[in-house]
């Protein structure tokens, strides 16, 4: 039995996947601790794991905050430079005491201060990633926030997307100077790059996203292996579906389901109204997963239902067509349930996954500023009555049932914890 650390900073997406891996792994015989945000601590102890508080401090329910660091032009630069890189010290303080007498830290992304604490301790290390933008491929290159245009520029060849990736490094480079004095009070090159090249584990990288979001790239590193998604959605927790939705999805047709995810859903605007006037104009059966912060939206009929929460593992594989943000956790279920998607991406990681939807046509997507009844309608008519749009999701699904994400990934964790990979 091995001692294992999980630590990641971010929204529900970011902490499901790592849950999906700890329930495994204590499933496994391990004993399993989390290190992430204190408000996920009362989340973690109905499942039975034991919670360290990881820094920087920050609420996942402080709504201000979430919605300009889901901003879509400057959301990710203000996570960077207000929230993570002024705390790595803080980070690194309690990264170290989570992982007092720990055999192993499995990190997610932003968890800077993890290379520093691998090379004071030499702890074995895992690093994984959720969504192919994060790899920062030049042959499989991504599409950012406010820079869409990117999505016309993936036929160039891999040297003009390894320019661009250069001019981002240089840029990230001027935010870098509280993480450069950081590793000089621990007496490590401050030189190191914990944003782009140097941000993945020696040992080995779990790259927790499906084949059918995107393939492994000749450029990843050697060390990379790709799972599939890693699936937890709450239902262990807090996450019960309600008995009223039970009851309307075994009452008649399949429905558009509408969502915003656990982030986005925070700053909605007026997505759930119009939703509400769009499936009406279509004469659609709809279910609306509002969030538990926001009033239920207006409009609302016996066919078409609010809800603040339901569990996406029970609701998406019963719906016509799922209407939602693009975040990978989201993004994942979906591809799971076999439905066409309807996308309106935010921020970070979301324009990247969507585009990748379209281009494998289990999607259309649709900017924030252009969603409302009217246009919204108009692609869900297309999405539901395409059949190209149905069949492309069931290959998709045939693909990420096949991976067995969570069980692949533990066996690579298990194996570098024997030491078959090698490693420290």
């Amino acid at each position: 039995m091995a001692k294992i650390v999980l630590a990641t900073l971010g929204s529900l997406g970011d902490l499901h996947p790592k849950i999906a891996l700890g329930m495994e792994l204590r499933r496994r015989g391990h004993e399993v601790a989390f290190s992430t945000f204190q408000g996920y601590a009362e989340k973690l102890a109905l499942l039975g794991f034991y919670h360290h508080t990881l820094r920087p401090t920050v609420d996942p329910e402080d709504r201000e905050f979430i919605k300009t660091a889901m901003d879509g032009r400057r959301g990710s630069e203000k996570i960077m430079r207000e929230m993570v890189l002024p705390n790595v010290r803080p980070m690194y303080d309690d990264l170290a005491a989570a992982c007092d007498g720990a055999d192993m830290m499995i990190t997610g992304e932003l968890v800077y201060a993890a290379r520093s604490l691998r090379e004071k301790t030499g702890i074995k290390w895992v690093t994984t990633c959720l969504s192919p933008i994060t790899m920062f491929s030049a042959h499989d290159p991504g599409v950012f926030p406010d820079a869409e245009f990117m999505e016309y520029l993936r036929p160039m060849p891999a040297v003009f997307h390894e320019l661009f990736y250069k001019v981002m490094r240089q840029i990230a480079a001027g935010w870098m100077e509280p993480y450069k004095e950081f590793r000089k009070e621990l007496g490590l090159d401050p030189s190191h790059d914990p944003m782009f090249l140097g941000k993945f584990s020696d040992e080995l990288h779990l790259v927790m996203f499906s084949r059918a979001l995107a393939e492994p790239q000749p450029d990843w590193p050697l060390q990379s292996v790709q799972t599939g998604f890693c699936f937890y959605d709450g239902r262990d927790d807090e996450g019960t579906m309600p008995d009223a939705l039970k009851d309307f999805l075994d009452s008649g047709e399949p429905p558009i389901v509408f969502t915003l995810g656990s982030a986005a859903v925070m700053d909605p605007r007026d997505f759930f109204d119009e939703s509400v006037k769009a499936a009406k104009l279509l004469g659609r059966r709809a279910v609306l997963l509002y969030g538990v912060y926001n009033e239920p939206p207006q409009g609302l009929t016996d066919d078409i239902v609010g809800f603040d929460y339901a569990p996406y593992s029970q609701v998406f594989p019963r719906a016509a067509c799922v209407v939602h943000q693009g975040g990978v956790g989201t993004t994942g279920q979906a591809l799971r349930a076999g439905v066409p998607q309807l996308i309106m991406p935010y921020s970070h990681d979301q324009p990247d996954n969507a585009a990748r939807c379209r281009r494998a046509g289990v999607a259309d997507v649709i900017r924030r500023y252009r969603y409302d009844s009217g246009t919204a309608a108009d692609l869900l008519n297309i999405l539901l009555k395409n059949p190209r749009y149905s069949a492309n999701a069931q290959r998709l699904k045939d693909i990420v049932y096949s991976e067995s994400g969570t069980r692949s990934a533990c066996d690579r964790i298990e194996s570098l914890l024997s030491g078959q990979l090698g490693g420290a």
